[in-house]
């Protein structure tokens, strides 16, 4: 097979197996990324999400519905009742009740007021005396008119600097179910915020709340989706079109949805202590890094892995590549260049014999009675005394000198800055050698003789003209009994 032949057969075979490892590795890869992916959306949309809620849930009851329920305690405490029915004689046991409340419930602040007097109890004292015309008192009648049985609102606080307070209002009723005031405690918003930002920061989600017509009324310090304050509504968000049109108006479930090309996975929860919504939304992104670094690695590990065995293989495609040239060029019995061996080496001696001027000779040997041999003593023993000769020749010979098995029982030898006369004295030490060697096989010790023909390089010879040469002085020795040095000298005669 041809050398570039060769080199397009390995470059096809390193492009396939590069196609059928990559691709393999890659389709694998890919599968289990999808399936790992299909299978974190499920558990993230159907028990992630949901169990979050629940947790959320719980730490609400404790954090921001226990006030409430305080709340709820105190609209139908006897003591404010009765002490509001026997005519609030004494304010000292309403703000000592108050006080008591604030500090035992651990509250930010305790009211009440009374519809009879419209005195504002506060548990620092009496705060004032509310007025229908004054704005800071409108929520009062908002509650007192209102079909629900409490609020909760964000209004500043009077009685401590006007901080922003968390309200939670409920409506107070005497014995016979008359309104007679209007009961609660208050939270910092800053308090309320910071629990929300817990919860975001320990569960990893995105969580806020809205009320039944989907406007924000509680959200971490950095706002809602996509930053949005508190009192926006959903609608009013841009980017929650596709939120939107699945949840119109909240209500719970599970959903999911796209924002500016990310995913969303989604988990609404009715709280109707609060009558709110609550919002537990999870990124994608965050959800599914740990399965993209895992699809990265393994891609890493498919192109390293990849790359080692193209590597193996281009080296034991080149050894073998390298052996079938050697086969190719080698002969396989005595270890010898064959003849296609020989003519790569010996068209370069000679032209460095014709470039550099030097002398350079031809010999050719033939072993006299090969076949004779053979038929006494079998191919195997002809086969032997082939062996032990390539060895003897080369024991004669220096590394710069050619030597081929040309074929059956010839071969040739390229003399580099060897003349005749020299390489006839070669020659004769090679066959007086021969002549005398004994090759044992199987306790007979088998002789032969050969006969050698040389000549030496002149003018412009070409390598067939020198080889030919060789052979007719090769020819001559046979015809002159064999077992004999000749040289041809026709080059010199013409």
């Amino acid at each position: 097979m041809p050398l570039s032949t060769s080199r397009k057969a390995q470059v096809s075979l390193l492009l396939l197996l590069t196609t059928l490892l990559l691709g393999g590795f890659l389709a694998t890869s890919l599968v289990s990324y999808y399936s790992s992916r299909d299978s974190i959306r499920h558990n993230i949309v159907n028990t992630e999400l949901p169990l979050t809620s629940d947790n959320i849930y719980s730490e609400i009851q404790k954090d921001l519905i226990r006030p409430t329920q305080i709340a709820s305690m105190m609209s139908r405490d006897t003591f404010l009742r009765d002490w509001v029915i026997a005519g609030e004689r004494d304010a000292l046991p309403m703000t000592r009740y108050l006080r008591e409340v604030q500090e035992h419930y651990g509250t930010f602040t305790s009211f009440f007021i009374s519809e009879k007097s419209r005195v504002y109890y506060q548990a620092k004292g009496v705060l004032k005396k509310i007025d229908q015309n004054e704005p800071r008192d409108i929520w009062y009648f908002r509650v007192r008119n209102m079909a629900e049985p409490y609020e909760i609102s964000v209004d500043p606080d009077m009685a401590n600097s006007d901080r922003l307070t968390f309200f939670i209002n409920f409506k107070v009723f005497d014995y016979q179910n008359n309104f007679i005031g209007v009961a609660g405690v208050g939270l910092t918003v800053d308090a309320v915020v910071k629990l929300v930002d817990d919860y975001q920061q320990r569960y990893d989600r995105s969580i806020y709340f809205t009320d039944r017509n989907g406007h924000l009324v509680l959200t971490g310090a950095d706002g809602g989706p996509l930053g949005a304050k508190r009192g926006q509504a959903l609608s009013q968000i841009p980017g929650m079109e596709p939120l939107l049109a699945k949840l119109p108006q909240p209500k719970s479930g599970n959903f999911s949805y796209q924002e500016q090309g990310r995913g969303h996975f989604l988990n609404v929860r009715y709280i109707p202590e609060l009558d709110w919504y609550l919002f537990v939304d999870k990124h994608e992104e965050g959800a599914l890094a740990g399965v993209r670094h895992t699809l990265y690695l393994n891609l890493l590990i498919c192109v390293l892995i990849s790359a080692v065995v193209l590597f193996l293989v281009y080296l034991a495609t080149r050894r073998y590549q390298q052996r079938i040239a050697a086969l190719a060029t080698t002969d396989v019995l005595t270890a010898l260049p064959n003849r296609r061996g020989f003519d790569l080496l010996a068209a370069q001696a000679l032209q460095e014999a014709i470039r550099d001027k030097s002398p350079l000779s031809a010999m050719l040997l033939d072993l006299d009675h090969f076949k004779q041999l053979n038929d006494t003593h079998g191919h195997l023993a002809g086969d032997h005394v082939l062996r032990g000769f390539a060895q003897s020749l080369q024991s004669n010979l220096r590394q710069s000198d050619i030597i081929c098995r040309w074929g059956g029982e010839e071969f040739i030898l390229l003399l580099k800055d060897t003349g005749s006369s020299t390489a006839r004295q070669l020659g004769e030490k090679i066959r007086q050698q021969t002549e005398e060697q004994m090759f044992p096989f199987n306790g007979v010790n088998l002789r032969i003789t050969t006969s050698i023909g040389i000549t030496e390089l002149h003018g412009d010879d070409s390598l067939d003209r020198l080889i030919a040469r060789a052979d007719r002085a090769l020819y001559r020795a046979k015809q002159s009994g064999r077992n004999r040095v000749c040289e041809d000298v026709s080059g010199l005669q013409q």
